[in-house]
């Protein structure tokens, strides 16, 4: 399997500048080969392994364990047959050989407390705003929030 993540993805990344890390890292159902599956991808610079832990896989960190897309610290994997709904966690071996099990941080959706694992979500929302979008710049008094919070007098203190 290729990488999903390019060059330019991983440059922005390692830069901060990535505007929609979001599109990019976490779980994505997708479709590689004529598979459908989710793809995978955390940064994790110092970790020794990553894995993709669920009920997919009896939470077994051995089983789908994450590439390193070298030197950029991502880790990435798709694994096919994964759908909607599907309870997962990163398995993290640290720097000094210990196993974590972690919440994505780029998750969408998690089970109910007191349960903690991420769940694969298909982002079907559709947004219908568009009239509103298009009607936006011609409504009086829209201003910024931090515009009106500049707009304060503040006496000096005595």
């Amino acid at each position: 399997m290729q990488p999903v993540l390019t060059e330019f993805d991983l440059y922005l990344l390692a830069e901060g500048k990535h505007n929609r890390s979001y599109e990019k890292l976490g779980a994505h159902l997708a479709e590689q080969d004529r598979e459908k599956g989710a793809h995978f991808a955390v940064w994790a610079p110092n970790a020794q392994r990553v894995s993709v832990i669920g009920d997919f896989n009896r939470w077994d960190g051995r089983v789908h364990p994450m590439r390193k897309l070298v030197p950029s610290g991502v880790w990435e994997i798709f694994i096919p047959g994964l759908h909607d709904g599907a309870c997962y966690k990163l398995e993290i071996r640290t720097s000094g050989g210990h196993l974590l099990h972690k919440t994505d941080p780029y998750g969408r959706f998690f089970e109910v407390p007191p349960n903690t694992a991420s769940v694969v979500y298909d982002e079907r929302y559709t947004w219908r705003d568009d009239d509103w979008m298009r009607d936006r710049p011609s409504f009086d008094g829209w201003q910024e929030p931090f515009m009106a919070a500049a707009e304060v007098i503040v006496a000096p203190l005595k």
